[in-house]
């Protein structure tokens, strides 16, 4: 896969995850299982497929956590030798993720849209990616890049299909721009990974966001303090500045307790966020 020319991946890890709090009272979502590694990981290995593998991890709630893990992840994963007295480590191998990450405290109760405000000195290039540290999908992020080159908009958001309604998006199809962005309430899931895709198809007249966003630099003129980052789509929107990468595979997010029995039933059964190859 070619790489990623320094483009940045923003990942929102600081949210408390309070509709879970059976996994988040003693973790971060993010750090949440799925197979036994975290939603984060999952999300980092379909960018990286792709060749994008530099992360700015905006954190939070129990970001030291997060933290910990990839400090640590290396000697999860491999043989070595410590020497207790002097602190030398020794490694006989070396399995492990090739990921380049900085790790940014945005505040424990931060906004969204604040969060990506303080990461500006840490985005270099001229566009940089954004995603929720919860949401996977059998995305191609080459295609989402591309596509963003072409629209030319400041912004692009990735329009799926879910059985949730949060974000709704009025869409021109002639020039896949984004016309309106509105909030809704949510519709009951589903258990069964059957049940959750045909209730996804019930709803394939509306799309929402699904994360995986490309911005250029001028998103920053758009973002007030302490605010959520989808108050600049209203702006963007009517100014005919945000385009939509319709997603027409699969996409799901982790909100409650009952997604992550689901999410984990997925992984065992039909897994296919999994673009990558182990």
């Amino acid at each position: 896969m070619r790489m990623s020319n320094g483009v940045k991946i923003v990942i929102l890890c600081g949210g408390e995850g309070t509709r879970m709090k059976e996994e988040t009272e003693f973790k971060p979502k993010p750090l949440v299982l799925v197979g036994g590694k975290p939603i984060l990981w999952h999300i980092m290995k379909i960018y990286s497929h792709y060749g994008y593998n530099e992360f700015v991890l905006a954190l939070g709630y129990k970001g030291d956590m997060i933290k910990d893990y990839f400090l640590h992840r290396r000697t999860y994963l491999n043989n070595f030798s410590l020497d207790t007295k002097t602190g030398k480590t020794v490694f006989h191998n070396n399995q492990g993720d090739d990921f380049k990450i900085t790790f940014v405290e945005t505040g424990l109760k931060s906004l969204t849209g604040e969060r990506i405000r303080q990461l500006k000195p840490f985005l270099k290039g001229d566009d940089f990616m954004v995603t929720y540290g919860d949401g996977v999908a059998n995305i191609n992020i080459r295609e989402l890049s591309e596509f963003h080159k072409k629209q030319k908009s400041i912004g692009t958001i990735t329009g799926v299909h879910p059985t949730t309604r949060l974000g709704i998006l009025s869409v021109d199809s002639r020039g896949q721009k984004v016309v309106k962005f509105r909030q809704s309430g949510i519709v009951e899931k589903k258990n069964d990974p059957a049940e959750i895709r045909k209730a996804r198809r019930s709803h394939l007249s509306d799309f929402v966001n699904g994360g995986f966003m490309i911005f250029k630099k001028d998103l920053f003129k758009y973002i007030k303090p302490d605010s959520m980052i989808e108050e600049a789509f209203v702006p963007l929107a009517e100014k005919g500045e945000l385009s939509v990468f319709e997603h027409k595979g699969q996409w799901k997010a982790m909100d409650t307790y009952k997604d992550v029995e689901e999410f984990n039933i997925f992984w065992q059964k039909d897994p296919f966020w999994k673009v990558w190859k182990d």
